[in-house]
């Protein structure tokens, strides 16, 4: 359990890149032409700056991963002018810092070897027994037995404090319900004149900051049980209970997760955790109870990472962890539900 504790800490949601998918349709490879991956590289960082733009995230889709100190250490990046993290963009002198945390090299199960080991030959943009080494944005380069980058330079090498050497998989449950007066009837906001929607937020327990509840994907687990396992954990402390309370938990759960649901991303997503060798993907699935029965009979209890939960409106003064709000007006967008008093705001994506 302390192995998927520690698991855990390393899926953040932040989603501040595009909100576009490259798909390739190609055969699966050991080593892709450096050519084409160089292309799809500067193709991905180029249409992750204009889909960004368009969603009014100006200039941010490479930028937490450019920030210094890496996080948990001391450890400065190698400054990257945003005119040089695309790969195509030709840079002799780039030199960037080392970096694998100690937790990281003690070799828990949820981590690769070092990529020098012998016994280590990891098929990457493959499924490697039961690890994802597939990117959900296409293939991606291998440079001298390395995986790069799909979205360009970071200033850092090594895995910093991710597990695996390439894409590390996260899932994200957002889970929501209108917001009802005591009459039952769905709450309006007086100035957009739609309904407000509530999801459940947890505060995590390391920087302090509401987020949505989440973790990594475990080998051979699917999405669908990553999200309910780390909801339970997280925002109903299922990790703590008896027996005779984690059975009740799981019908609760099994009730909840059988939801009408919606995939609002996969993908890349930019995170200061990220490193030239090593990057988070994730899948944001929004589970939404239209009458709120089931979500009015749930008993959130902060648990695991988190150190408080409950419900929360959702609107654009949300100050969240990263850039899980980017998620959340996504499933405001869906949902048709209140997000900004701002129309204009509204019409451009702010």
């Amino acid at each position: 359990m302390a192995g998927r504790s520690l698991g855990k800490a390393l899926a953040t949601v932040s989603l501040s890149v595009a909100l576009a998918s490259v798909t390739v349709r190609s055969s699966v490879c050991r080593s892709v032409p450096a050519y084409r991956n160089s292309l799809l590289s500067s193709w991905f960082h180029l249409n992750s700056s204009i889909m960004s733009s368009s969603n009014g995230v100006k200039d941010n889709s490479h930028n937490k991963a450019r920030t210094s100190p890496y996080p948990g250490s001391k450890v400065q990046r190698s400054q990257v002018p945003n005119e040089k993290v695309g790969w195509l963009v030709e840079w002799q002198d780039y030199n960037p810092v080392e970096y694998t945390a100690v937790s990281v090299l003690a070799g828990p199960r949820w981590a690769d070897p070092q990529i020098s080991e012998s016994n280590f030959s990891p098929k990457f943009n493959e499924k490697d027994g039961h690890v994802e080494r597939k990117s959900q944005n296409g293939l991606y380069e291998i440079e001298n037995g390395r995986p790069r980058n799909p979205a360009g330079r970071t200033g850092l090498v090594g895995r910093g404090l991710l597990g695996r050497w390439g894409p590390n998989h996260a899932a994200d449950p957002i889970i929501t319900r209108w917001k009802k007066d005591s009459s039952g009837n769905k709450v309006t906001h007086p100035v957009s004149g739609k309904h407000i929607l509530q999801f459940v937020a947890i505060k995590r327990k390391d920087c302090g900051e509401w987020a949505i509840p989440g973790g990594m994907v475990d080998p051979g687990e699917k999405i669908s049980a990553t999200l309910k396992r780390e909801f339970g954990e997280e925002a109903l402390n299922s990790l703590q209970k008896s027996s005779a309370e984690k059975r009740e938990i799981e019908e609760q759960l099994h009730k909840l997760f059988s939801q009408e649901h919606l995939v609002i991303y996969k993908g890349y997503v930019d995170d200061p955790r990220n490193t030239d060798n090593a990057w988070m993907e994730t899948e944001a699935v929004n589970y939404h109870d239209e009458t709120g029965e089931i979500m009015d009979n749930l008993t959130l209890e902060a648990g695991d990472d988190a150190g408080k939960v409950k419900w929360v409106d959702i609107s654009d003064k949300l100050k969240l962890y990263a850039s899980h709000s980017q998620f959340i007006k996504l499933v405001t967008e869906k949902r048709d539900a209140h997000w900004s008093e701002d129309s204009e705001a509204d019409c451009n994506g702010s």
